[in-house]
């Protein structure tokens, strides 16, 4: 029951890494029920005392790459200009503070998926280095490069956003 819990607690974290990969909330959804499927479905394969984390965001990682190439595609594009509609009764400091997000994130979803990636999981879910290139396969340097510039980027897109 223990791992179940886990799982339970892990998933505002890992929804966060599955709309940074998907860039669309449904799907991100749709990304979560999968890697919750399939831990649970190879649970056996979990070894108790690792960390359950890096676990579950290197199967939605899988997942999302499996979806991704069967679907003959590389990325998705999202449109949730009605999110700016459902602030509207919102008070003005709410506004700003949700119309910076959505700068923030919509400069995210400009980031190729490369750098999106290694932005979310060091910068946002704030893993580290050596544990967030394990999860993507790829040395550190390869890391540090692409959050480098994703984080040029970022703040490329955020001043001109300002």
């Amino acid at each position: 029951m223990a791992f179940e819990q886990d799982l339970l607690e892990l998933l505002p974290r890992l929804r966060r890494f599955a709309r940074s990969l998907t860039r669309n909330i449904d799907d991100a959804d749709d990304l979560c029920q999968m890697a919750l499927e399939r831990a649970l479905n190879k649970r056996d394969q979990w070894q108790a005392g690792t960390r359950l984390d890096s676990w579950m965001y290197k199967i939605t990682r899988n997942i999302w790459i499996d979806t991704v190439r069967a679907a003959g595609r590389r990325e998705h594009v999202a449109n949730d200009d009605d999110a700016m509609e459902r602030i509207a009764g919102d008070d003005h400091r709410r506004m700003e503070s949700r119309m910076e997000l959505k700068d923030v994130d919509r400069a995210m979803d400009r980031l190729p998926i490369e750098q999106r990636e290694a932005v979310s999981l060091v910068l946002v879910e704030g893993f580290a280095y050596k544990e967030a290139a394990a999860l993507l396969d790829i040395p550190i340097g390869t890391l540090t490069s692409r959050l480098v510039r994703g984080r040029e980027a970022l703040q490329r897109e955020l001043g001109e956003a300002a």
